[in-house]
């Protein structure tokens, strides 16, 4: 396995912090950075993603990697990705079931939009598979089975030109939010919780970045300048969140989204607050991992298996919300759910690292 480094470390704090903050109304959640700037962790889990995808599809020394394997490898992560939400939905479905029957309790039927399913499974079982109908807090996955099934398009049209991949991310983003362009839900109301056409954007940002990073030595200069603006950014963000000052939908202009805190369109502030977020933080993995080795490796070795963490979180944090409405909450039961869920993160993240480990028995042995 790898050894620990920034993008493992910050897509393991962004797992931490969307488990913590899937528990809504627990003591920890008013700790995460998340309630102290306009953007949150999906953000940044949607930017390494990117940033990684640019890493993975080359060499060591830089050189891209044959187009027909870069194709292949992502088409085989979106499958990845893909069974991993249809587990998981799956298993949320279950333990909304259960509860209900175990607590004699049917509204619990009604949670995060599962009611649906319980009142036709028919049609929201066909929903379920072609991703259209999603579940409150099982709404990440899908964006990135869409995310990463479009990246070949943009890693290929990115080897030709990184400039013209992120004009046409930017154009596809830009006429999403004029236009109000989503994908539609079904057979429910409504659209996608996450807007792919907006949040492709921050996937594109991260392939191409990667590229220019690695190979010009300006921008990382200039980004190395421009800590203090990131610092500004963030400032103002927290002045933002902690005051609650927002623009009312109702009164901004057309078009509205451009003037939002939007989530769903990933609204140009929460972008901007974002790539704020990057510039402040761009060398503190530098200074704190040496501080800070256990909880580095830890951070790290959930970031090295995302995908596993992510789903056991999910599951995790439902669970969770289960045990908090049962029992009224408070700091002691917060401290069990979310201590019991960090650790259970961490076992997960090791158990995937563990069977990777193991000698496979030889075909002589097996047979």
């Amino acid at each position: 396995m790898r050894d620990p480094n920034a993008i493992d470390f910050w897509r393991g704090l962004a797992l931490v912090t969307i488990f913590i903050n899937h528990i809504p109304g627990n003591t920890f959640e008013r700790y995460t950075y998340s309630q102290y700037g306009i953007s949150d962790a999906a953000e940044l889990f949607v930017f390494l993603a990117g940033w990684s995808i640019g890493i993975a599809t080359h060499g060591k020394d830089g050189t891209p990697e044959p187009a027909l394997t870069s194709v292949l490898r992502l088409l085989s992560r979106t499958v990845e990705v893909y069974r991993a939400q249809i587990t998981t939905m799956a298993l949320a479905l279950a333990m909304i079931a259960g509860t209900a029957l175990a607590l004699d309790n049917p509204l619990i039927l009604e949670w995060h939009n599962a009611g649906g399913f319980f009142a036709d499974p028919i049609q929201t079982m066909v929903g379920f598979v072609l991703l259209t109908h999603q579940l409150g807090f099982f709404n990440i996955l899908p964006l990135y089975v869409v995310l990463i099934g479009i990246a070949p398009a943009f890693v290929l049209l990115a080897r030709r030109s990184r400039a013209l991949a992120l004009a046409l991310s930017v154009a596809i983003y830009g006429a999403s939010l004029v236009f109000e362009w989503n994908l539609p839900a079904w057979p429910g109301e409504g659209d996608w919780f996450f807007n792919p056409l907006c949040w492709q954007l921050l996937l594109v940002l991260g392939i191409v970045m990667q590229g220019w990073h690695r190979e010009h030595a300006w921008l990382r200069l200039w980004t190395a300048r421009l800590v203090p603006l990131g610092v500004v950014i963030v400032a103002a963000g927290i002045v933002l969140s902690v005051w609650e000052i927002r623009p009312d939908p109702l009164l901004v202009p057309d078009p509205r989204l451009l003037f939002t805190f939007d989530k769903t369109y990933l609204s140009p502030a929460r972008l901007v607050h974002f790539v704020g977020v990057l510039l402040a933080f761009q060398a503190v993995y530098r200074l704190v991992a040496p501080r800070i080795g256990p909880v580095a490796r830890y951070l790290a070795g959930l970031g090295r298996n995302s995908l596993a963490v992510f789903s056991i979180g999910s599951l995790l944090s439902l669970g969770a919300q289960f045990v908090r409405f049962q029992t009224g909450g408070g700091v002691f039961v917060d401290c069990v759910v979310v201590g019991s869920g960090l650790i259970a993160l961490g076992v997960t993240a090791w158990f995937v690292e563990w069977r990777s480990r193991r000698p496979r028995p030889s075909s002589s042995a097996s047979r």
